[in-house]
């Protein structure tokens, strides 16, 4: 893609400064270590900065994921039962490992049929996501102003959607909100790519030797078993660790689980390395890396074409309106690393860099959204943008005299040539 090797500098400056404490930060607060799983950051959100002089905002441009949910695959919940079952019935298992057996049993019973459906926890971001963007945008969200909002065909994208336009219903009952799910729309809200999917196929060798070199279950096994030789004849201690570590991260998606903790059976070593493969896992399949040839992230071209239709939409309309979708972290995270935010595009051949570098869990938290907020001003053409990572000012690589917020028309032809610059 084109860049100024100052601009370029200067992203990735800011992008290691932001990164290079990710291992701190997961030590400090554990719970961000479970990546994608990452509770919606939403409890001290920074202030914003107000609009230059005389603009206000009248177009919001989204796309969001889902809220906190149950997990997919019905195996993170039994695998980890089942091996320390084979513990528990040779008397192998420390207190601890009795304990979180327990409680393992117990979280495996509830997800029964509710494999991937937005949680209780899940349903509450998205109303307060709701309530902050009408109230930090009141002039977006004026009188019978047309809400756009769209899902996935997914039902946890469905009812996520369902939360925000009902929490802005409920702050204005006058909004004429349209809500849809169809697979009409799904080339651009989940659009599926051949080339990429062969590309992530390709890779995934360099993920399984990274993971290879970087788990070693051995503290953690030394917690929950009693005897090491049984613990290393009898237990598939990989699997143990990777599935025991979805079920420990993604406790926090649910309010019936507050009580309940499990990732103190990893060593903050052991933490940070789950976390780092599953960081690399999808810097492989989306980011901007030469190791697939810089095309992964254009599987989200159809949702940038989206973006840019849906604000020209906006401009010839005339009035304050708001475009929002609902979708899943696979769509949020390669698109935020083709738009360039906060230095989403970095790139590099030697995965050992990349958690220094790119934090996935920045972008991608359960709910993780992007906002483009648009302004304008009575008299002027100049309409300005401003870029919202999960309600968190944001940078794009282009030069602004005015951040955080960027002239519209500066951003759009940015987006283009991003576009016209794929890689064929």
């Amino acid at each position: 893609m084109r860049r100024t090797a100052m601009l370029v500098s200067m992203v990735l400056a800011v992008a290691m400064m932001a990164m290079a404490g990710i291992r701190d930060d997961i030590k400090k607060n554990p719970l961000k270590g479970g990546s994608h799983y990452f509770a919606y950051p939403d409890s001290a959100l920074p202030a914003l900065t107000p609009a230059p002089e005389g603009y206000k905002p009248f177009f919001i441009n989204h796309y969001g994921r889902h809220g906190s949910r149950w997990l997919i695959d019905g195996n993170q919940y039994v695998v980890p039962v089942t091996e320390l079952e084979k513990g528990e019935r040779n008397g192998k298992l420390t207190q601890r490992g009795r304990q979180l057996l327990a409680h393992l049993r117990t979280v495996k019973l509830a997800s029964t049929k509710r494999l991937g459906e937005l949680s209780d926890k899940g349903a509450e971001q998205h109303q307060r996501i709701a309530r902050r963007m009408y109230e930090n945008f009141p002039e977006v969200f004026a009188g019978d102003a047309p809400i756009d909002a769209r899902s996935t065909v997914v039902i946890r994208c469905i009812l996520s959607m369902q939360n925000e336009t009902d929490m802005l219903k409920s702050l204005n009952p006058n909004l004429r909100i349209t809500t849809d799910a169809s697979n009409h729309d799904m080339y651009y809200m989940n659009c599926h790519d051949t080339v990429v999917a062969r590309l992530r196929r390709e890779v995934a060798p360099l993920y399984e030797d990274f993971r290879s070199r970087h788990l070693n279950p051995k503290h953690m096994l030394g917690v929950l078993f009693t005897d090491k030789k049984f613990a290393a004849d009898s237990i598939d201690g990989l699997a143990l660790m990777t599935n025991l570590y979805e079920v420990a991260a993604n406790l926090q998606s649910h309010h019936a689980f507050d009580g309940m903790y499990m990732l103190d059976v990893f060593s903050d070593d052991e933490l940070f390395e789950l976390w780092s493969c599953t960081n690399v896992d999808w810097y492989l399949k989306v980011a901007n890396t030469p190791l697939t040839d810089h095309r992964v992230v254009y599987c989200q071209r159809n949702l940038l074409t989206d973006f840019i239709e849906a604000a020209d939409r906006a401009l010839a309309l005339g009035r304050n309106s708001a475009t929002l979708r609902f979708g899943h972290d696979s769509v949020v995270l390669p698109t935020a690393c083709l738009m360039g935010i906060n230095g989403a595009d970095f790139s590099t051949d030697d995965l050992e860099e990349v958690a220094d570098n790119w934090c996935s869990t920045d972008i991608i938290p359960m709910a993780g959204n992007i906002q483009l907020v648009y302004y304008r001003k009575a008299g002027s053409d100049d309409v300005l943008v401003k870029v919202l990572m999960n309600e968190r000012e944001a940078t794009l690589p282009i030069a602004t005299d005015i951040a955080p917020y960027y002239h519209w028309s500066e951003v759009r032809a940015y987006f283009m040539d991003v576009l016209a610059d794929m890689p064929r």
